[in-house]
């Protein structure tokens, strides 16, 4: 952490792309993705007791989709007014284009019209992974098998959560305080949440009446405070690009692989966690392939979770879209997919000796290609530096250890090597 430097006048040229971004900011204000998709925690309840009882069917789930007409109006002016060939320009670009198609998913909550567009924001399972032959779908079956060559049992898990959400907001809440300043994130218990735990900038939710266990704790800390908020924070610090504070569908992927990273690196991620996510993908293809929502509840079962998890987890696959099959709502795609990249990154990153890449890629909300193309833009100031940086990136040699040590035994191929081979070798 530093302290906040004087920022300089800014320059014409950056004047206008602040001006610009802060148009950005203005037309998605009223864009909330998960809130229009969700399904409210009440319903969730009341479904949960019915399938617990046995009493399995395709629920009716009602959207109120927004009109966003005169929103999505502005974000085509916005990029026709950054067509030129200037980074920032490159960058407000693209981030009102998946802003746009945002837009028309959100219009389309409760047809499959959130399908398509979803898969252009997130991607779907079968895309290829960068720099590999294999694809999203095949990571997500090797992890999976992996977790049960392992023993993982996640309904056990499920069960043995002891941390109630009131106990684990006065825990963070006193973490947060000493690693930022008292005050600066807020840490709440939101009965109507699903998911277990959101992040803003200011502001952490807990899911009311849900069980954490002792890995919950360190990996909300890790992937929600110590990455989503403090980018969102650090965003918050930019001179010309305001809206580097709020994560835009384009960024989805590399803000979640990232957070998940930080699981990685600061020891706050385990294998149960890893099949999670990669059921989670797995379900996207059944459901986007003909499954509907009992079906992928059902597998969610065989594959381990309870049945509140096994729910809160189909639900996930079918947020917005119709549940009788052939939908889903991608997002959940985003979270190996990014882990992938940004893991290969930081390697990339080591590889090349450039260890500011890796910290300028926490001054907001940014995708890795925006850490790449802006480069010169942090070198002149346009772009702060962050402000804050996660306890694990504080320390860059154990970092720098741990990455260069994943560099050389990947060249290790594990098929041809047996166990004899291994023992002699000690």
């Amino acid at each position: 952490m530093h302290a906040k430097a004087e920022t300089p006048p800014l320059s014409p040229e950056m004047r206008r792309y602040a001006d610009l971004d802060q148009r950005l900011l203005g037309a998605v204000r009223n864009i909330r993705i998960l809130p229009t998709v969700s399904w409210p925690a009440s319903v969730e309840e009341r479904l949960i007791e019915e399938f617990s009882a046995g009493r399995l069917s395709v629920p009716e789930i009602r959207y109120n989709p927004p009109d966003l007409s005169e929103t999505r109006a502005e974000l085509e002016v916005i990029e026709a007014e950054a067509s030129e060939d200037h980074p920032i320009a490159d960058y407000l670009r693209r981030t009102a284009e998946s802003w746009r198609v945002a837009t028309r998913m959100l219009e389309a909550a409760g047809t499959d019209g959130v399908t398509e567009a979803s898969v252009l924001l997130y991607g779907r399972p079968g895309d290829a992974i960068p720099g590999s032959s294999r694809s999203n779908l095949d990571a997500a079956a090797y992890f999976v098998n992996l977790a049960d060559e392992l023993g993982a049992d996640l309904e056990t898990e499920d069960a043995a959560g002891h941390i109630s959400a009131d106990e684990l907001r006065r825990d963070m809440t006193a973490r947060l305080d000493a690693f930022f300043a008292p005050g600066t994130i807020a840490v709440e218990v939101d009965p109507e949440l699903t998911a277990k735990a959101a992040a803003g900038a200011t502001r952490i939710r807990l899911r009311g009446g849900a069980r954490f266990t002792e890995y919950d704790r360190h990996q909300l800390l890790a992937h929600e405070a110590f990455v989503h908020s403090l980018t969102a924070l650090n965003g918050r610090e930019q001179p010309v690009l305001a809206s580097l504070a709020r994560t835009s569908p384009r960024v989805t992927a590399t803000q979640e692989g990232l957070a998940v990273f930080a699981e990685l690196m600061s020891g706050a991620i385990d294998i149960s966690r890893l099949k999670r996510i990669s059921l989670r993908i797995l379900a996207i293809d059944m459901a986007m392939n003909g499954a509907d929502f009992v079906e992928v509840f059902r597998y969610f079962r065989v594959c381990g979770q309870s049945v509140p998890d096994s729910f809160h987890s189909a639900q996930r696959v079918f947020r917005g879209v119709p549940l009788t099959g052939g939908s889903a709502f991608a997002k959940d795609n985003v979270y190996l997919t990014g882990l992938l990249a940004v893991h290969t990154f930081f390697r990339w990153a080591l590889r090349q000796r450039r260890l500011d890449l890796l910290r300028n890629l926490f001054a907001g909300k940014l995708a890795l290609h925006d850490v790449m193309s802006l480069e010169a833009h942090f070198e002149n100031g346009d772009i702060a530096a962050p402000r804050y940086l996660p306890p694990w990136m504080q320390h860059v040699h154990g970092l720098a250890g741990k990455l260069a040590f994943s560099l050389f035994v990947n060249h290790i191929h594990m098929a041809g090597v047996e166990a004899e081979e291994i023992s002699l070798g000690l």
